[in-house]
Parts: structure tokens; sequence; C-alpha cells
């Protein structure tokens, strides 16, 4: 872990205070993105982005809860950027890193146009995260296998975690 993401990872414990289920998913969908990334030989910039987004992929959650009442994904991805994008620029993230950040979380409950590793990593290590804490995984896994995964790792991670 670099210092930038460590303290990224420190703003968004401030800003999920009090939340430990929140705090927890993310974490797990960093380490799963880190993972894959890595053994997907990802760039460095790119395994850069894919852990930023990682971090503040659910930023949008909270405030959508509060305007919606709803923690919808489309309401993440509606939401979000607008509150990670100071976060970030406060952290000293480029301009570049951002931007794709910004996307990502725009983006990361929208499957049918997925674009680029680093997307695709995110989608992964976020429904291996959620498969576990849905309690859906038996189920979903095979549909999901088919549909979602891409990358080797990811595959097999799944396959390892609910498919064996």
């Amino acid at each position: 872990m670099d210092e930038q993401d460590r303290k990224l990872i420190e703003k968004m414990m401030e800003y999920y205070a009090g939340d430990p289920k929140r705090v927890q998913h993310f974490l797990k969908v960093y380490e799963f993105a880190k993972l894959i990334g890595e053994s997907e030989s990802l760039d460095t910039e790119t395994m850069h982005i894919l852990r930023t987004a990682a971090i503040v992929h659910d930023i949008g959650i909270k405030i959508s809860e509060e305007k919606y009442g709803s923690s919808n994904g489309k309401y993440q991805e509606k939401e979000g950027p607008a509150v990670a994008e100071p976060m970030l620029l406060a952290l000293g993230y480029d301009e570049a890193v951002i931007d794709r950040v910004l996307f990502l979380i725009a983006h990361h409950h929208t499957y049918n146009e997925i674009e680029g590793l680093d997307y695709q990593i995110l989608v992964e290590a976020d429904f291996l995260v959620n498969l576990f804490e849905d309690g859906s995984s038996r189920e979903a896994a095979p549909k999901v296998q088919k549909n979602i995964f891409k990358t080797n790792t990811g595959t097999k991670y799944l396959s390892d975690l609910f498919l064996n």
C-alpha cells in the first residue's frame, strides 16, 4: 500500500465514521482489486487508478441514502463523483487519475459496456465481496461467472470461493 492509498483509506474511514460495514466493504474490494490487478499484470498507472477507485467506488451510498432513502447502484453512480472529486483533489491526485476514477464510480454498477481492465477488475472485485455480503453466492455465482467475469484471476477466485 502506498502513502496516497493509506491517506485516502483514512479519509474514507472518517467519511464513514460509525459505519464499519461500509469501511469493511471497500477494504475488501480494495484487496481483491489489488490481487486481481497484480495477477493480471496491470501497468503501474492503471493499477493506481484501480486501487483508488476500489477505495471510493461506493462513496455515493451515503448521499444516496440521505437524498433518496436508498443505496441503489444507479443512485450511487449519480451521486458518487461529486462527493469523491473534492476528496481526491485535496489529497493531490492527478487530474487524469481523478477523471478516470470518477468515471469508474459513475459506472461501477453498469455492466453492459465495461471498457478497460481497471473497470473490469473493479466490477469483479465488487462482485466477489457483494456475493458473500448479500448471501447470494451459491445461486448467483454461475450466472455472474458467465455474464460478468472476464479475467482469469477473477474467474479463478469466483470459482474457488463460490463454485467449488
